[in-house]
Formats: structure tokens, sequence, C-alpha cells
């Protein structure tokens, strides 16, 4: 059994600004804690400071019991053999490494032949031959593949489900006894999340994870570590009591910041009046220099913490009249994923796309975003209607022509704005403090929400949203939801999010045995 420790905790920024300021807490034996607030506000800098990947400015992270780490964003270049070496302990990792370096210089001399032998050697004894028999367990159960035959495939063949599905399978049943996992939801479906709940709900491993799903958050977490303002504070209940513990904490918090204000107001009209007095009387001297000496030590203590600042997020996705259909569909076959089908979308209609991982969702909102047919092997025929411009929401956030340009930059380039009205706009979207970070440096949340802004910008009829909250923390998912029902235009957007696609007026179902369906409710399970 693990834990986690952290004490006076400090993390300052390239540019100077503290993100996390003497931040404390403790994970202990079989806990299962959350971190949540806003994008931005630290979440996944505090888990790479707590897995040794980015030094603290100050504090000490204590932990034992071995530690597995999930990062947010999953590279794809690579094989199911480097994606499960990702998560496995850092001994068996180099020593992998070793191993694959001896194997390459192997050749028909004798001292190649012994650094193959010992690098073998080292690897068995790292434990790697007896962790690729859970890595069986694993690709068999997420991909129905056995190792030996998954093991070189491209992860990049894999959807972003599969790949998370399999990662957590290998930390869940690996031999570290402590997981950070960021994000860990992100990509599933809801029979995934649902699996993922169950799993962490039964583990005796510690775990600290970042989420925005709110079902999850109640039914896996027993704890809530808020990280908002640079502070830290935890919610020693779930999450079904969270919200009226935080409002109560922020009404503690502003009495308190009120009371000092009233207290500093006091003292000051005290010293403010001793000094008049003692002008011309000097009995009222000692009373003026202990009330100045009592205002100084007050004013050094400083006041108490003050209430966070609510997130105001302000979306203004505008859209336009479009013809009267928006998306015909003919035929439409994805090769090896989705039988033909016909389908017609309405100028206005919320259509949610539900189904399992691998089943083609994805694939269909880019191929309606016009992707070149290559890469979207197809038969049939989609288009889309009169005055109709999709603007396409990319799932992984993967947007190569964003690389190395700041979101200031971006919008200014690609919008013809001043650099006052770009940061407007990011302040809309509470960007403006990133406003001059390369977009591969912002938070997942961010970077989600720039691409919302550029959605906006281009004025677009039609969004083809893929996972649009996945990344968003709980204010931000919201803004997007009141944003959505106020935009004049047509949205299709696949979801995995059980309370976000409550909100659409029509479903398409794609099933894992091909078939693609329309619903009136959501099917989260279909054959």
């Amino acid at each position: 059994m693990g834990h986690i420790e952290v004490s006076g905790l400090t993390h300052v920024l390239p540019d100077g600004r503290v993100l996390l300021d003497e931040v404390s807490f403790r994970v202990g034996e079989g806990g299962k804690a959350a971190l949540v607030g806003p994008n931005g506000a630290g979440k996944t800098t505090l888990l790479r400071v707590i897995a040794g990947e980015v030094a603290a400015f100050a504090g000490t992270v204590v932990q034992s019991g071995g530690l597995g780490v999930m990062r947010q964003f999953v590279p794809g270049d690579r094989t199911v053999r480097d994606l499960l070496l990702s998560v496995a302990p850092d001994r068996i990792r180099a020593a992998a490494e070793a191993l694959a370096a001896a194997e390459a210089a192997l050749d028909d001399g004798e001292a190649s032949q012994l650094a193959y032998a010992e690098a073998i050697t080292d690897y068995t004894d790292a434990g790697g031959y007896d962790l690729e028999v859970v890595w069986d367990a694993c690709t068999t159960i997420a991909l129905g593949l056995s190792y030996d035959v998954a093991g070189d495939r491209k992860a990049g063949t894999l959807s972003g489900g599969e790949q998370k599905r399999l990662m957590l399978e290998a930390l869940l049943r690996g031999p570290d006894e402590v997981l950070l996992l960021d994000e860990p939801d992100n990509y599933l479906d809801v029979p995934g999340k649902e699996w993922l709940e169950e799993r962490l709900r039964s583990t005796t491993k510690t775990v600290l994870l970042v989420s925005h799903d709110r079902w999850l958050l109640d039914r896996a977490a027993d704890r809530i570590i808020t990280v908002e303002a640079g502070t830290v504070w935890v919610h020693g209940g779930g999450f079904a009591s969270y919200p009226q513990a935080r409002h109560d904490r922020a009404a503690r918090l502003d009495e308190r910041r009120r009371r000092w204000d009233e207290e500093h107001a006091r003292l000051r009209r005290l010293v403010h009046v001793l000094r008049q007095r003692s002008a011309g009387n000097d009995a009222v001297a000692g009373a003026y220099q202990a009330a100045r000496t009592r205002l100084a030590r007050f004013e050094e203590a400083g006041p108490p913490e003050s209430p966070p600042r609510e997130q105001r997020v302000r979306m203004r996705l505008r859209g336009g009249r479009t013809g009267k259909r928006a998306v015909i569909c003919d035929g439409l076959e994805l090769t090896g994923l989705a039988r033909p089908f016909d389908l017609e979308i309405h100028y206005g209609e919320r259509v949610a796309v539900l189904g399992s991982n691998g089943s083609g969702k994805s694939r269909f909102l880019r191929l309606l975003a016009g992707l070149p047919a290559a890469d979207v092997p197809h038969l049939g025929s989609a288009r889309l209607g009169a005055r109709v411009v999709a603007g396409h929401f990319v799932q992984t956030h993967a947007r190569p022509d964003l690389l190395g340009r700041t979101p200031a930059e971006i919008i200014m380039t690609g919008h013809a704005q001043t650099l006052n009205d770009a940061m407007r706009a990011l302040a809309r979207y509470e960007l403006a403090p990133a406003g001059r970070q390369p977009f591969e440096t912002l938070s997942g949340g961010q970077q989600a929400r720039l691409q919302i802004l550029l959605l906006e910008l281009s004025g677009c009829t039609l969004l083809l949203l893929d996972e649009p909250t996945d990344n968003l923390d709980l204010a931000s998912a919201q803004a997007l939801q009141d944003a959505l029902e106020d935009f004049s235009g047509t949205v299709l957007a696949v979801t995995h999010d059980r309370w976000f696609a409550a909100a659409s007026d029509r479903y398409l179902i794609f099933g894992a045995d091909g078939r693609v369906r329309e619903s009136d409710e959501p099917v989260w399970r279909d054959g």
C-alpha cells in the first residue's frame, strides 16, 4: 500500500507567476482523491511535480509504494508495446530501452552478443517478462488480441478509448501501488467509464486523479482536492456533498475577510483620531504609538484568504441561417466500421452521436469536416446543405497547424484582428493570461477553449464537436452548453458525457455491430 504527502509545495511559472503557493495535502493508503478546479489552475502541473517530471520551487513530496502515471494526452506515434512501457515502472522501462539498444547493435561479434545476453538478464531481473504476462491479459481484455499479436501494432490505429482502456488495465493490474491519473475517463465510452468507476472503487491502490466527469467523481472519489487561486483545499467527503461544501467555504472566507476589513478600518480610524489628539496632548502620545504598533502588526499579518473568483467564460457562438437540410447522407458506409445508412439533419437541430469506441463516430465527423477521402475510407455520399460551413472540434487536440504559435498569434493571423482585439476575445474565454504561451504548453482545458473560440471566430454554421467537454472544467462545460443553446446553426456532437448528451434533440447511435440508427433517447449500450 502506498501514500502521497505534499507539504508546502510552491511552483513558479517561467514568467515568474506563482501557480501553486505552499500547497499541502495527503492521500492516505488506499484513498481515492480527485483533483478538481478551473482549467489552467495547475492540476496537471501538480501531478507532474508529484511524478518528479517537474521540479518545484519549494516544498516536498513524499510518496511510497511505487508510482504509476497516466498523462492527459497519449502520443499516437508508437506501438502498443511502447504504450504499455510508458506506464511501466521506471526500472522496467530503463531495462527495456537497454535491451532494445543491445538488440539493435547485435552482430556476429562476441561483445555484442554478450551485451545482448546481459540486457536480457537485466530485463528479466527487473521484472519485464513477468509484466509482459500482465500485459497479455490487458491486451486480451482491451483489444481482444494477445500481447504477442498486438505488441507491434501502431497505437495510432487504436481509438482514443482503446488506448486509455489498455493503459488503465496495465496500471490497475501492475505493481505500482500509487496511481496518478490525468483525465483517465477521456475518450472512454459510457460502459468504459462505468468499468473505470467500479475498478477505482474496488482497487486497493492509492489513486489521485483529475477528472471533470461529475458521474465518475461522485461514484469513485472519497475526497475532493480543489486547486484554485494558487491554493488547495480538501473536502473530506464525496462529490455529492462537494458543491454545498464549496459554497459554505466561500461564505466562511467571505465573512472572515469582511470582519478583517472592518477591523482594519477601525484600527486606521483609531490611529487617525489619536494622532490628531496627541498633537497637543502628550498624555495621549503613548496610546497613539500603541495604536500604530497594533495597526502595523495587524497589516503585517495580512488579510485572511479571499474567496476564489468565480469563473466567467463567455462564449458567443453565433452561426447563421442555412438551407433546411444541413447534412445529407445517402447509403453512407464507413469502410470496416459502419454499414450503409441514410441520414438527414435539419437546420437548428442538436444531434448527439453515441456509441462504443472504435465504432466510427469520429471518422464520421472527420468526413463531414471535409478531410480527404483517402483519410476517411467510405462508400456512398455525405454532403452538406446550402450555406452550411462546418467547423470541427478535434477530440485529441491534434492541431499541427497551431503548434509553436501562441493563442494571440493564432487569432491575429487567422482572423485579421489587432492584438487588443485578440486579447479581448481571449479574455472572454479566460485565456488572456495564456495568450503568449505556445499552444502545446497550454493545459488540455485551455486548448479546448481555444478551439471553441476559433470556431466562434470562423463564423461556421455547423458545429462538428468531437468530445468537446472531455477537458473542460465544470464552469467551462456549462458555458459551452449555454452558448450552444444560443447558437443559430446546427450541432452534431460525439460525446460520452451523460450530462452533455441530455440536452440533445436526437441521438444517432453507432452500434458495435456496424448498424447506425436513430433514437429519441440516449443509448449507451448497443449491439
